[in-house]
C-alpha cells in the first residue's frame, strides 16, 4: 500500500555521503578525533549533579496549575537573568517554552501565514531550514560577508524584502561564525524593520560566551542583549537552558516581548494563545528553572575557559581561525591547495579528524571546515596537530 505524506515533510532523509564515511570509518576500527562535539554534557564539565536534580522532586510538581505564559516564578526569574544583562523585562512578557526550537514555531505561527518570508542571515545554522519547512514558512538567506570579521551585508538585506517578508531573524551572536550584532548593525535592522512593517527575532543563546583571545573587529561590550531597550519595532528575544547554562537535556527555552506597546500587548495575547494550545511545559523544570539560573556562572566559566584554551591550542597550532566575537564555534581556513568542497571527507579520510564542511552551514567558499570549541582539550589539541600536519603535507 503506498501512503501519500505532507510536501513540508519530504526532505531526503537518507544518509549523505560525509555520514556515511564517517560510520565506515568507526566501523572499521579506525583511531578518529571528533572536532564537532557541541553538547556540553557529554565534554568533561563538573556538574553539580544535586544541586541540579533535586528541584525536580518538589512536591509542588504534583499540583496541576497551568499557565499557558509559564510558571510566574519560573518568568521572573528569566527577568532575573536580563536583570544582570541591564535589561528590563517584564515577566508579563516571558512565554516559557521547552525549547528555541518551539519558540521559533511559536513566533512563525504568530507572525506568517503560509508561504511567507522570514529572512535568515547565512552562514546559519540549518535547523532553520526544518523549522520554517514544518510551519510553512519560506526562508529567504541574507549575506554575512568577510573582512577581518563578519558583518551583515545590508545593501542585499533589504533588496530580498519582498511583499510577504514578515520578519528578520538574527542570531547574536551567530553560530557558527561568531559574529556579534553591533551598536550600529542593530540600529540599521531596527531602522529597517520599521520602514518595512517587519518584526525582528533575535536568538541570544550563545550570548553569555564572549572570545577574548583574538583581536576582534567588535569589542565585548558590543554583547549587549536586545533585550536592552528601547525598542522601536516588534522585538523577540529567545534563549534558554541548552546553552545558558550547559543543560540541553532539561528543555526549557523562553520568547521574551518588546516594542512599541499595542503591537506587542497584541503580540503576546496571541503568543499566549498558542501557547495554552499546546502546554507543552512540565511543572518539574519550572520549578528549578530559577535555581538553574542562579547557579549558571558555574558551568559558564568552565565552558569559557574550555573554549579560550582550544582556541588558543588551534591558534598557536599555526590553524587560520577566522575571527569571531562569541560562542562555541570556530571556522577554519585552509591553505589554499587544500581548499576544495570535499575538504571535511578529505581530512577524515587522511588524518582522521572529523569537521564539520562549511557547506553544512551554508558557507560557499571551499576550504572552509566549521569546529566545535567545546570538547576536552587534550583531545582537541591531538586534533588540531593531525589537521595541520595533513594540510601542510604535500599534495
Amino acid at each position: 500500500m503506498s501512503y501519500r505524506f505532507s510536501q513540508r515533510t519530504g526532505w531526503d532523509v537518507g544518509e549523505s555521503g560525509f555520514a556515511a564515511a564517517i560510520r565506515e570509518a568507526r566501523a572499521a576500527g579506525r583511531d578518529l578525533i571528533d572536532l564537532t562535539v557541541s553538547n556540553p554534557t557529554v565534554c568533561g564539565f563538573a556538574y553539580d549533579a544535586e544541586a541540579i536534580l533535586a528541584p525536580l522532586s518538589s512536591a509542588g510538581a504534583l499540583t496541576y496549575d497551568p499557565d499557558p505564559r509559564g510558571m510566574r516564578s519560573a518568568r521572573e526569574a528569566v527577568a532575573v537573568y536580563y536583570a544582570d544583562h541591564r535589561a528590563e523585562v517584564d515577566p508579563d512578557n516571558v512565554v516559557l517554552t521547552t525549547s528555541t526550537s518551539e519558540g521559533y514555531g511559536y513566533l512563525f505561527r504568530l507572525l506568517c501565514d503560509a508561504g511567507n518570508e522570514v529572512l535568515v542571515a547565512q552562514p546559519s545554522y540549518p535547523l532553520f531550514d526544518f523549522l520554517a519547512d514544518l510551519e510553512d514558512v519560506r526562508l529567504r538567506p541574507y549575506p554575512l560577508f568577510y573582512d577581518f570579521g563578519w558583518w551583515i551585508d545590508f545593501a542585499e538585506l533589504e533588496r530580498r524584502i519582498g511583499p510577504k517578508t514578515k520578519a528578520i531573524v538574527v542570531v547574536h551572536p551567530n553560530n557558527p561564525t561568531g559574529h556579534a550584532t553591533g551598536i550600529e548593525e542593530r540600529r540599521k535592522l531596527e531602522e529597517i524593520c520599521v520602514r518595512h512593517s517587519l518584526a525582528l527575532i533575535v536568538d541570544e543563546v550563545f550570548l553569555d560566551y564572549p572570545v577574548e583571545l583574538q583581536e576582534s573587529s567588535k569589542s565585548e561590550a558590543r554583547l549587549e542583549s536586545f533585550a536592552v531597550g528601547p525598542h522601536p519595532v516588534l522585538t523577540f528575544v529567545l534563549s534558554g537552558m541548552s546553552k545558558i547554562a550547559g543543560l540541553p537535556q532539561m528543555k526549557v527555552g523562553w520568547v521574551a516581548g518588546f516594542g512599541p506597546e499595542e503591537a506587542r500587548r497584541e503580540a503576546m495575547g496571541r503568543l499566549e494563545v498558542v501557547a495554552d494550545t499546546f502546554l507543552s511545559m512540565n511543572a518539574p523544570v519550572q520549578i528549578a528553572l530559577p535555581g538553574w539560573l542562579s547557579a549558571r556562572q558555574g558551568i559558564q566559566r568552565q565552558i569559557r575557559e574550555r573554549v579560550r584554551e582550544n582556541l588558543q591550542a588551534a591558534l598557536d597550532g599555526g590553524l587560520e581561525v577566522l575571527r569571531m566575537d562569541a560562542g562555541w564555534s570556530a571556522i577554519l581556513r585552509l591553505p589554499q591547495r587544500a581548499e576544495a568542497q570535499d575538504s571535511a571527507e578529505t581530512l577524515l579520510r587522511s588524518a582522521g579528524v572529523v569537521v564539520h564542511p562549511g557547506s553544512f552551514y551554508g558557507i560557499a567558499e571551499g576550504g572552509r571546515v566549521v569546529v566545535s570549541l567545546l570538547g576536552p582539550s587534550s583531545e582537541f589539541a591531538a586534533g588540531v596537530d593531525r589537521l595541520k600536519r595533513a594540510t601542510s603535507e604535500p599534495q
